[in-house]
Order: C-alpha cells, then structure tokens, then sequence
C-alpha cells in the first residue's frame, strides 16, 4: 500500500491557518478590559447623614406613651429620616442606674419600654450598607412620666471642666470645676461637690447655687476623682457621674 506523500510545505500552511483562526476567536480570549473587571473595585457608597431627633424633646417631660404597668411604659421614640441611611441605632442611657440599650431600626421611629419617673438621655447612630462610616445626632435628656409625680428632680450634672479624662499640666497647681445641669420645673437651688484621690471615698468641698467652683488644689503625678449632686427646691436630688482627671 502507498501512503499519500504530503509536501512538509503543506503541512506547515494548514497548521499556520488553525493557529490563526484559533487566536482570533472572539469565544474564549483574554481580551479584557478594565470595565469587564468590575466585580472587586467599585466607588464606595456615601456616607449616613446624621438624623435629627423629635421626640422625647430635649429637657422635656415624655407624657405619651402606652403605661405597661405602675413601673414601665412604651415610648415611640422618632427621628427625622436622614441621607444615605439603611438602618438606626437608638441609644439610650437610664441616667440614675447608668443601665444603656441599643436598639435597631430601619425606620425613622422605634417603640422601646423604658422605666416611667425615670430621667433618661438618647442619641441615634445612622449607618449605611457597605460602609463603615456612620454619623451620630445630638444627643437629648428627658423624664419619662411616672405615677403622681408633681416635681422632678434635676437632670444628673454633666462635667464642663475639667472634661473628663482630661490630662493637665504638671505644673497646674489649682482647678476649677465647672459643669452644666437642667431641671423641668427650673427650681435647682444648689450644687455640692465631691472631689477626692479614691473614686469610692470622695469628700464634700463646697455647696454653691452656681455651676461652678474655683482654686481647688492639686498636685502633679496625681489622678482625681469628683462629682456633683444637684439639689431643687423641693429636696429632690440627682447625682452626676464620676469624672476623672489627671495632674500630669
């Protein structure tokens, strides 16, 4: 039998034709383009604007809500809806037993049960799906309303100076507290300030009807521990958190 004699010649022009048509083949080529590879590298999204709260209003007394029973109720709190936000945290704080909740939304109002005749503060944290940017609101104290009260005790006092955690110069020799306090029915009648080394151990030095109190000495290499307990005219009191501040 006679095998078919093919010139080397031939062969090379139909391998050289296959090649071609192959690398010009639009069905599995590597021609990509930055746009093609969109799956990893997009723009971020923007970030939350922060919301504006409603209610409870600021240095308000809550009187809405649903009465559970003598000791709790349910008080829709609302916001305004803000910019660029998928979800809420509400974020409020019992101001006498410093007990805090978080809560979650995807509205613009959540109904949360909290103690009634009890002073509370809340602020809301906006947030936005794939980004870890977030934007917090001003922040508002109120009373929730009890059973029969007719006065309220003063918010609890907030540090004004020294703030807290403040560092000082060593070579600060005296401090002068000031700090910020409010009441609804506006009778606060003095301040007393606590100050000392030991946070469970603080000494009273001084009872003013300002919101300040000057030339308190200090020493350097020292960290100090105060408080203030605002008092009305009706014997009703309220106790500021523990500040701290160090002498450097």
């Amino acid at each position: 039998m006679k095998i078919p004699y093919i010139k080397f010649s031939s062969i090379l022009l139909i391998l050289l034709l296959v090649s071609s048509c192959s690398s010009s083949d639009g069905g599995g080529g590597d021609n990509f383009t930055d746009d093609d590879n969109s799956g990893g590298g997009g723009t971020p999204p923007p970030a939350p604007s922060a919301a504006s709260l409603i209610f409870p209003e600021d240095n308000t007394e809550c009187n809405e809500g649903d009465i559970i029973d003598e000791t709790t109720s349910t008080v829709t709190f609302r916001w305004s809806a803000s910019q660029n936000t998928d979800t809420y945290t509400v974020n409020i704080t019992n101001l006498n037993s410093g007990q805090s909740e978080a809560i979650n939304a995807t509205t613009n109002q959540a109904p949360i049960n909290i103690l009634r005749g009890e002073p509370y503060e809340w602020f809301v944290v906006s947030r936005a799906n794939g980004s870890t940017q977030t934007a917090t609101s001003a922040m508002f104290r109120f009373f929730n309303e009890g059973p029969g009260i007719e006065n309220y005790a003063p918010f609890p006092a907030q540090a004004v100076a020294p703030t807290r955690g403040a560092n000082l110069s060593a070579t600060t020799s005296s401090v002068n507290f000031e700090w910020s306090s409010s009441d609804i029915d506006g009778d606060i009648t003095s301040f007393e300030v606590f100050f000392g080394t030991d946070p469970s151990s603080l000494s009273s030095i001084g009872v003013t009807a300002e919101s300040s109190l000057s030339n308190v000495s200090v020493t350097s290499g020292t960290t100090y521990y105060w408080s203030v307990t605002s008092v009305d005219d009706q014997g009703n009191s309220s106790f500021s958190e523990t500040f701290q501040f160090r002498i450097l």
